[in-house]
């Protein structure tokens, strides 16, 4: 792709790179630099490219269209180009939608979240290679050993989490950051169109996804989809379901609340592990704001 043709006009979203949507003779497409250090560091361009064409044609993910790696000597950084997808971000949607609209998404969300629940993995941890090499978490292991020394009144909630996560020893494909921010949808059919931003995808716990998805939602017509949709693909009881998924996104939730600054997202998940300590129970529920 000819980049100084393009016409680049930047894109919301994304965790270590910049994204910008090119146009070059009326074809659009996505473009990530990798200018900042993130979690995976100088691999992040090839390991992101190498996760979308693991997963192509079973989820709706872009198509790689061309990965440059960064030059050192010219201090040109690392880009990936990759295919334009259509529709509009779910989290944009979802206040618009009637009852059946949220219900007929709902199963659809929960149906793509068990797929995704359904790609298996031999380890633990982040992704540190364009041959999805699995590394080690520089983080306690553990749930309990996470908050220990932190968050103190989660210790108690943190075993039971614990306990509960362990009859489930299976290891998958997680996207990390599972939300309808991250999502696109037809706004007419109201199919699933892409599944964005991989940059904390790791392989772990086969709930975790299905906990960021359920994190700040608790709108019962689309939940309780969620979970019917991910039962009728994975056979799991949605209670069943739902207690994993809340334990599972412990760890993101903490981590999230520990962002610094005044982060929106940050600040609703601090009044969502205050609800959880409360209650003693890592399901618990309080509007977020």
């Amino acid at each position: 792709m000819d980049l100084a043709a393009a016409s680049l006009a930047p894109l919301p979203g994304g965790h270590s790179g910049q994204t910008f949507l090119a146009e070059v003779a009326g074809e659009r497409s996505v473009v990530r630099v990798y200018a900042e250090s993130g979690p995976r560091g100088a691999a992040a361009a090839e390991v992101d490219a190498a996760l979308l064409r693991l997963v192509r044609g079973l989820l709706p993910v872009p198509e790689v269209l061309e990965l440059r790696r960064a030059d050192p000597a010219s201090g040109m950084p690392a880009l990936l180009v990759t295919s334009y997808l259509p529709g509009v971000r779910c989290d944009l949607l979802l206040p618009d939608l009637d009852e059946t609209g949220r219900r007929a998404l709902g199963t659809r969300l929960g149906v793509l979240v068990a797929d995704l629940g359904g790609m298996p993995q031999l380890g633990d941890g982040p992704f540190v290679d364009a041959d999805l090499r699995v590394g080690t978490w520089e983080r306690p292991e553990g749930l309990p050993e996470l908050v220990a020394d932190t968050r103190p009144e989660l210790v108690a909630v943190a075993d039971d989490a614990q306990a509960l996560l362990d009859t489930v020893t299976r290891r998958v494909l997680v996207h990390g950051d599972l939300t309808p921010g991250n999502l696109l949808v037809d706004p007419d059919t109201l199919a699933v169109t892409g599944l964005v931003d991989w940059e904390l995808a790791h392989a772990g716990h086969p709930f975790a996804d299905l906990g960021s998805l359920l994190r700040f939602e608790r709108d019962p017509v689309l939940t309780t989809a969620v979970l019917q949709g991910y039962a009728a693909r994975r056979g799991t009881d949605p209670a069943t379901a739902l207690a994993l998924a809340g334990a599972a996104d412990l760890v993101a939730l903490v981590e999230l609340a520990s962002r610094p600054g005044r982060h929106p997202d940050a600040e609703r998940a601090e009044r969502l592990l205050r609800a959880v300590a409360r209650a003693g129970d890592p399901g618990a529920w309080t509007d977020p704001g």
